[in-house]
């Protein structure tokens, strides 16, 4: 039995008629899969069969070591959202279900288009950042305010190339969660230094990513 009811399918079918371009779903899991792995990638072959616009490519994550290193991929399960040319540093960890299934679809409308949406302003302060910025957002699927924090991360991953963003299910990585002292969601974490919690707009969230540019990061995007 799949994931996703008939009436379901038939909604998202009707939201990713919208698609312009192709996109590519990657998906890490492994043979003795980790827990929500299966349910994770059952969600993206169940998705990706709905459009043809939609591709998947399924990597399991102690085999497949090289693909894991090109894609920065650290634990599983993972789902990056790019197309056939372009990793744009949209990175999921955990799996994207409850609200966060919203902001998948709106990620692959998104790299379809071509357009991150962002303001005139945020794409003029994006353009000049010099270092790497990692954003962490930690959520959950009950989350109603989350959506937002991981919509402008993607946003803004997709807009510059020196940006990567993670939607970290908390749940799912609960040392991760105790190591930045994730108390409430969502809380974002960039360049492991500069901390946000709660949902906020645009400019603020953009503001994080400047403040952050100045800090030395880890991760090459």
């Amino acid at each position: 039995m799949g994931l996703l009811s008939d009436k379901d399918k038939a909604a998202i079918k009707e939201r990713l008629a919208g698609m312009k371009n192709p996109v590519k779903l990657v998906n890490f899991t492994q043979e003795l899969e980790c827990q929500y792995c299966r349910e994770t990638r059952m969600l993206m072959e169940e998705l990706a069969e709905l459009s043809d616009l939609i591709t998947l490519e399924k990597y399991n994550f102690l085999t497949d070591k090289e693909q894991a290193e090109k894609y920065g991929i650290d634990k599983i399960p993972a789902t990056i959202v790019m197309d056939d040319n372009k990793d744009y540093g949209i990175r999921y960890f955990g799996i994207p279900s409850g609200y966060e299934f919203a902001s998948l679809l709106e990620d692959i409308l998104m790299v379809s288009s071509g357009d991150s949406g962002l303001e005139p302003e945020s794409r003029e302060k994006l353009a000049t950042l010099e270092k790497p910025v990692h954003i962490q957002v930690f959520v959950t699927p009950t989350c109603p305010y989350c959506p937002m924090a991981v919509r402008l991360a993607h946003q803004i991953a997709f807009e510059s190339d020196k940006v990567r963003g993670d939607m970290i299910e908390v749940t799912e990585f609960p040392h991760l969660g105790n190591k930045y002292g994730v108390m409430g969601v969502p809380k974002s974490i960039f360049n492991e230094k500069v901390e946000l919690e709660g949902a906020v707009p645009e400019p603020h969230f953009v503001e994080k990513v400047i403040e952050a540019s100045k800090i030395s990061n880890i991760i090459t995007v």
